[in-house]
């Protein structure tokens, strides 16, 4: 594969897994999240296990809490379910919507 070509690739588990945990997609568009959403990117492209994702979000259902132990942004995603605007952590504060 060219490296022009792997520029284009896009994973299509970090989609599925996104939607599943019910993080924003369009997070990634915001300022302090842009990074996070980067990172997340990068690391489920350079994955060792897609194949095994790819098996995992078959047989997971369609809501899900964490991402499963082998993923490698389980930390990332779990601090996007919590940070998210109207996530955990504004869910448990109790604050006001942005």
């Amino acid at each position: 594969m060219s490296s022009a070509n792997k520029r284009d690739h896009k994973p299509a588990c970090i989609y599925d897994m996104i939607e599943r945990l019910g993080i924003e997609a369009g997070g990634g568009i915001l300022p302090r999240f842009s990074l996070t959403y980067a990172s997340a990117f990068h690391r489920c492209e350079r994955c060792q296990t897609p194949d095994a994702c790819r098996e995992w979000l078959k047989a997971a259902p369609q809501a899900i809490n964490l991402a499963p132990k082998f993923c490698p942004n389980g930390d990332i995603f779990f601090e996007l379910q919590f940070n998210q605007p109207g996530g955990l952590a504004r869910t448990q504060a109790k604050m006001p919507p942005d």
